[in-house]
This record gives structure tokens, sequence and C-alpha cells, in this order.
């Protein structure tokens, strides 16, 4: 929590200063970093959540050699994400502009998306590594500073570059699954700068998903520690341990959500945003990205969004109406992820865990005694 809160307080610090500037400055930074760099973010950040599968799996089923293998393997198609993603921040303008933002929030959130590239490489390196440490319970910044990793670190292998198709496949699907759901969120930014008064509108938008996002690190954190957890338990073949440590996460989760309910669309939002990320944590522990893909794609794409553009234009509510068809959404999410969860039989998703810890490790195995 303490990692996620610092990392998105120089977002929130840097975007007060630019409220200070004016509100056209405001406006261009808010599209510039929760449209064009979440965009990429939202992607690149789950492709390396597949990690959490692979790494934190191999961790209960005590295959330590195979954490650094995977990390560099995710290190090598992280890399080559983003040079292919290179554009959004290059083309910024252009595409802003054709979906619909005015000329002058388009140029400036533009030329703001160029200094954001140093950040964009950085997470080539960051994400794989954050993972690498929290699949092994060490993820304190004294122990990241001073600690080591001798089981798990074995060197730089010609490794990372086998098998990239099977954990190409794995990591394509987190990134779908999260990036869908990150895009969610940023739609409603774009589709607010098409209303009346865009800048204003905007301005305040942005306002409310900073206090929503601040309130969110808590419960990704319980996302980040949730996926952890289960993925230990499921490759140790400990169904039951996985299903207590997602009991222990969701109960845990929701009273932190329950303890900042304010106003009326944002306390739904902030309660929401408390639960579902933890119930994905079970998705990305347990594999289940593909699926959780699927359901992204209906809840948010066919009924949130749409609801929010019948809501925000049709009946004119603006952005209240924006944020409600949001809610919808994600509400209908929770609840189909949740009836997953209970009703997921964790014995056989731990045969599953051991079986896919087992398929990878033999093959290095078999490669190394080849060589």
């Amino acid at each position: 929590m303490i990692g996620r809160l610092a990392l998105y307080g120089m977002c929130v610090i840097t975007q007060a200063y630019a409220g200070h500037v004016g509100d056209l400055e405001l406006a261009s930074f808010s599209i510039a970093t929760t449209v064009v760099a979440s965009f990429v973010f939202g992607f690149m950040l789950g492709m390396a959540s597949a990690l959490e599968t692979l790494c934190g799996q191999a961790f209960g089923a005590k295959q330590y050699h195979m954490l650094g293998v995977y990390m560099q393997r995710s290190w090598v198609v992280l890399f080559v994400c983003a040079i292919l993603l290179l554009p959004l921040y290059l083309y910024a303008t252009p595409l802003l502009e054709l979906v619909g933002q005015s000329r002058e929030i388009a140029e400036r959130a533009g030329y703001l998306s160029l200094w954001l590239l140093p950040m964009h490489f950085s997470f080539v390196f960051l994400f794989p590594l954050q993972r690498f440490l929290q699949c092994q319970l060490k993820n304190s910044f004294g122990y990241v500073v001073c600690g080591g990793c001798p089981r798990t670190w074995k060197g730089f292998s010609f490794e990372a570059f086998t098998e990239l198709w099977g954990f190409l496949k794995l990591s394509a699907s987190s990134g779908v699954m999260l990036c869908l759901e990150n895009w969610y969120y940023r739609i409603l930014v774009l589709l607010t700068g098409n209303l009346k008064n865009a800048e204003i509108a905007v301005d305040a938008l942005s306002v409310c998903m900073n206090i929503n996002s601040w309130e969110m690190m808590i419960p990704l954190a319980f996302f980040a520690g949730t996926g952890v957890r289960v993925a230990n338990e499921l490759g140790a073949g400990n169904g039951k341990g996985a299903r207590f440590a997602t009991i222990v996460s969701v109960a845990t989760s929701t009273a932190v959500g329950l303890v900042f309910w304010l106003c009326i669309l944002l306390s739904f939002s902030i309660l929401l945003n408390s639960v579902q990320p933890v119930l994905s944590g079970v998705a990305v522990g347990s594999g289940w990205q593909a699926l959780v893909a699927y359901v992204n794609i209906g809840t948010y794409y066919i009924i949130g969004i749409p609801c929010g553009l019948i809501l925000g234009w049709i009946f004119e509510f603006g952005v209240q109406g924006i944020w409600a068809g949001m809610i919808g959404g994600t509400g209908i999410q929770t609840l189909i992820l949740a009836y997953l969860t209970i009703r997921c039989d964790w014995d056989k998703e731990a045969m599953i865990a051991r079986d896919r810890v087992k398929k990878w490790s033999v093959a290095a195995d078999n490669r190394r005694t080849n060589s």
C-alpha cells in the first residue's frame, strides 16, 4: 500500500501544480496522464501481472530457480511491447483530436506525453521486479535496498528467450484483462471532454477520479497481495489455503471501503472498487485472465459505457450520468467475479497450478540437461 500510494502521489502532486497554472493546463495534464499514459500503463501492468501467476505458483511449489527466468522473460516481452506502443506517445495530438478532444487540449496533452517517455520505459523493468519480489514476500523497502535473492536469482540466462510464445499468451491475456479495466475509467475522461464546458467538466471529473484513485491504492495493494498468496497456495497444492486467503482479502478490503464511504456517487464507486480488485487478484493468482477479459468486455463496454452515454447525453445528466454508468458496469462485473469465486473448486485449481508449474519446470530442466 505504501509503495502504491507513493508512486501515485507523484502524479497527484504534479497534477495539483498544473491546476494552479490554469484550467487548460490541468485539463491537458489530466488527458496526458489519465488517458495517453494510462492506456499504455494498463496494458504493460497487466502483462507484468502474468508473473503473479507463474512466479507465485512456482514459489509455492518450491521451484525457486524458475522465478528469475520468468522475470527475464517478462523483461523481453515488455520491452518489445514498449517499442510497439511508442506511437501512442509520438502521435498523441492527432489521436486525441480524432476522438473529439479540442485542439488546444490535444496539442498540450501531446506535448506533455513526450515527457512521459522515460517513465514509459522504466515500466519494462519496474513492474516485473515488483512482482518478482512480491511473490517471495520480499517487498519491504529495506529488503529491496539491502536484501538478496540467492535462491531465485541465478543470473542472466538464455532461457529467457525460450518458451516465449507460451509466456506471451499468458502475458497478453493478463494485459487485455487489466487494460480493459483500466481503459474503462480513462474512456470516461474522453467522453467528458466532449461535453459542454469541456475544460471544467474534465477538471471536475479528474478531481473525483483522483479522490477515488487515492483510496483505490489500498484495494489494489490487496489485489497484488491476494494474487501472490492465492498463487503460492495453489502452487503448493493447498486449495483450502487459497480459498481462505480469498475470504480474508475480500472481507478486509470491503471493510476498508466502508470506512471511506463519503458522498453518494463516489461512495458506491469506492465500495465497489474495494471488492472488485481483490476478486481480480484471485483471478490472476488462479490463471483466469482470459475468462475475466471476456467478463470485462461485456460488463464495461457493452453495459457500462453505453449506459453512461445514454445518461450523460440523452437524459442530459452530464458528468453525473457518465459516472453512474461506470458504477453500473463495475457493479455487474463485481457480481460475476464474486459468483465465479464462490463456485470455484479450489482443489481442482490447485491440481491445475501444480501441473502448470511442473510443465514449465521440466521443460527448463530438459534444456539445461541437453545443453
